[in-house]
């Protein structure tokens, strides 16, 4: 592993690193904060999923949490949305390709052969973490926004007891329905229907989910046609799911409408962190 950079930040440390990738067959940047408590033993994990077009850095700069995540003694991890390099397929638009993993695996050429977000967020950069960094295994929470807030729905659907909460900024959250997913699903998996299994409103309604959620929305999301919050809405409700759901007025889909409720986020995961 790589140490790119390493700041002094909120008495911890604001990391970038990276590593070569099994998963994705190539080196992998992410940015992690350490708070001042990870010099003295493991920490809690939050892990920050971010959307279309975004790197590591984005989220890592712009969210404004690492002054609550010190305050709360927890450790961010801000990975990558997808492979890159030059002998990683592309799209020449925003929403496929480098920069828009969608957080599964692809089984269809050409991204089969690097595009696995799924695997390297669930399986590898967990391990990469318990083997440099003290970071509780048992202790893990997930969020993430646009993209990157599907990302967190669904690997909490689909991999049960692994965060002990969830949350989201702005998710998609009916993808199968949207063009925010079609694309994707017909691309990577070579069918929407393949993407039914990673639909966080169609695995809501069929599987529930173990973990406390809350998600923000804007009312004045400028993508909120995209996303099918009310979808998902119907889904928690037919299932009495004990979940959040928040609609901001005037909140469009930027880092601003993050950056405000983020500490919100932040005293949520930490109450299931630490209890």
């Amino acid at each position: 592993m790589e140490k790119i950079s390493e700041n002094k930040c909120f008495g911890g440390t604001q990391g970038v690193y990276a590593h070569n990738s099994a998963a994705t067959n190539g080196t992998m940047t992410f940015g992690l904060f350490q708070p001042e408590e990870a010099a003295h033993g493991p920490v809690p994990l939050l892990w920050y999923l971010s959307g279309l077009t975004c790197t590591h850095e984005n989220a890592m700069t712009k969210a404004g949490a690492q002054a609550w995540a010190a305050e709360q003694g927890i450790a961010l991890i801000f990975p990558d949305t997808s492979p890159r390099g030059e002998d990683v397929a592309n799209d020449d638009t925003f929403d496929l390709g480098q920069g828009a993993g969608f957080y599964l695996n692809a089984t269809q050429e050409p991204w089969a052969k690097h595009f696995n977000m799924e695997d390297y967020i669930v399986d590898e950069l967990p391990s990469v973490l318990a083997e440099n960094f003290a970071i509780d295994a048992d202790r893990q929470a997930i969020t993430g926004h646009s993209m990157g807030g599907h990302g967190a729905l669904t690997l909490a659907l689909r991999h049960p007891g692994r965060y002990r909460s969830v949350s989201a900024f702005s998710p998609i959250c009916h993808p199968t329905a949207s063009e925010w997913g079609q694309k994707q699903f017909r691309s990577y998996l070579g069918s929407i229907e393949a993407g039914q299994d990673h639909d966080a409103s169609l695995l809501m309604a069929a599987r529930g989910l173990d973990a406390p959620l809350l998600i923000d929305t804007g009312s004045a999301d400028q993508f909120a046609d995209l996303l099918g919050t009310e979808h998902l809405a119907k889904a928690i409700t037919a299932r009495r799911q004990p979940a959040n759901i928040r609609v901001q007025a005037g909140y469009d889909h930027s880092y601003f409408f993050v950056s405000t409720f983020i500490e919100e986020h932040l005293n949520f995961h930490a109450e299931a962190l630490y209890s």
